[in-house]
């Protein structure tokens, strides 16, 4: 007998990406062009996943200055440099062991980063205390999410445990949740009405695990992956009194909270809305908060820095919360450093700041430009309907297939959404993602791609969707 066919079975259980057969086919057509294979396009456009810098976003040049002076002290003794750079590779090289990014670090992270996040949610949250001891660096929110999901999910209970995660959701998450032995509970946003949470789905979702399951907590994702929403006051009132009321654990992924573009969005975190709605709520309601440097302006996403804050969570349960931690030993230094960089950056008067002002602005005015474009061309294009991006980073438009291609999808032994994909990047040399991966209502199609790009960049691949979903309109009518 195969090792592998004792492979543990909550990971058999787990979805296989059909987005891999995209991505495998993708990586053909680079060597493909690079042999010169005449196709009717001279590149690969990727805006599959949400890595700003693999879409052409260029790096901050103060993150990536700091960075460098860590990585390479003798950095500091050049004037090359502004003062205020080589001043802030100073502090953080003096909190890191051996004054090198090579030691280790506390499991929960260097204390003065984890002091300066503490810091920034305080103000973030207009003045709501945050308690260092209750916030954890890992490496990425993501790794974050799935160590407080192993202290919630109990393998051995029976029924199972159950975790209501939206739908759509990103992938990583509900992967993670199959991967521990959890069930998810969809719970479907509103796509008519702009993909809104709506409360009375949340109950729908929690009687429908009734006998299946045992929920113990209610994931959200703010701004919305794929959606592109933005929660209002309102909602997030709804959701806690809900969550208390069925006695659940509220986990909020807010790692796009500096992302927000709809003029009457604004991003208010879970902790400051919580906070606001006063006791007993604020004293009583459990919360875990995610944040990370790779998305927002910075987009370092290849450094590996997120971070958790705990809210209201026994003392008893943070024991284990510490003991799970540390099976990591500690997030890279690397991604720890660039948190302390989004949170605390160039200030007014300071060397660095005029320059780190116009490249930040210079990127939130191209998403901008590119979020109205994309809703302009989507929407007048037959077939395609883009409900409004307020905030994230992705469109998330859905396609009404002609019957003859949903027809011949499943010849091919592929989802409609994801057949749609292959053939635009078999015609268009352009690689987004199907919404199938996303969880979606069934009979709806979507594809997911990413707007943090550049303006050319997102011209091109509007002008070749475009020209692609035409033919392919015609082709299947």
């Amino acid at each position: 007998m195969s090792v592998l066919q004792e492979i543990n079975p909550n990971v058999r259980n787990m979805k296989q990406l059909e987005f891999v057969v995209l991505v495998r086919r993708a990586s053909q057509i680079r060597e493909e062009l690079t042999q010169g294979v005449r196709k009717s396009y001279k590149d690969m456009i990727d805006v599959s996943g949400g890595d700003p810098h693999r879409a052409g976003v260029k790096p901050l040049s103060f993150v990536r200055q700091v960075l460098a002076s860590c990585f390479y002290p003798q950095l500091m003794n050049s004037n090359e440099l502004p003062v205020d750079v080589r001043q802030r590779a100073q502090k953080l090289l003096r909190g890191c062991g051996g004054g090198s990014v090579g030691a280790y670090t506390n499991t929960a992270g260097i204390s003065e980063i984890v002091e300066s996040i503490s810091e920034f949610i305080t103000r973030r949250d207009g003045g709501a205390q945050s308690n260092p001891e209750n916030i954890y660096i890992s490496s990425g929110s993501q790794w974050s999410l799935t160590n407080l999901l192993r202290v919630l999910v109990n393998n051995e209970s029976s029924p199972i445990t159950g975790v209501l995660t939206p739908a759509p959701c990103h992938v990583s998450t509900t992967l993670s949740i199959m991967g521990l032995g959890a069930h998810i509970i969809p719970y479907y946003l509103n796509e008519e009405q702009g993909w809104e949470l709506q409360i009375e789905e949340l109950h729908r979702a929690l009687e429908s695990a009734k006998g299946i399951c045992n929920p113990v907590a209610l994931y959200v994702i703010n701004p919305g992956n794929p959606t592109g929403h933005v929660q209002s006051r309102k909602s997030m009132q709804e959701v806690i009194r809900f969550v208390s009321e069925k006695k659940l654990f509220l986990l909020a992924d807010e790692v796009y909270q500096d992302c927000v573009y709809g003029e009457k969005s604004e991003f208010v975190s879970y902790k400051r809305v919580l906070a606001e709605m006063g006791p007993p709520l604020s004293d009583t309601l459990e919360l875990a908060s995610f944040h990370s440097a790779s998305k927002g302006p910075m987009g370092e996403c290849g450094l590996r820095g997120g971070y958790v804050e705990l809210v209201n969570v026994d003392p008893d349960v943070m024991k284990y919360v510490y003991t799970v931690f540390s099976t990591d030993t500690c997030a890279p230094a690397t991604g720890q450093l660039a948190l302390d960089l989004m949170i605390n950056p160039p200030q007014p008067g300071d060397p660095s700041y005029p320059l780190y002002r116009e490249e930040t602005q210079h990127i939130r005015t191209t998403v901008v430009h590119n979020v109205k474009r994309a809703l302009e061309v989507l929407n007048s294009l037959p077939g395609f309907c883009c409900q409004p991006v307020e905030g994230g980073a992705f469109a998330f438009p859905r396609v009404h297939l002609p019957p003859k291609a949903i027809q011949k999808a499943k010849e091919v032994g592929m989802q409609p959404d994801t057949f749609y994909c292959m053939r635009l990047l078999e015609e268009a040399g352009v690689l987004v993602s199907p919404g199938y991966e996303f969880g979606q209502k069934e009979g709806t199609h979507h594809i997911r791609f990413c707007i943090m790009t550049t303006v050319d960049t997102m011209e091109e691949l509007l002008r070749r969707l475009s020209s692609f979903h035409t033919q392919f309109m015609k082709d299947f009518s």
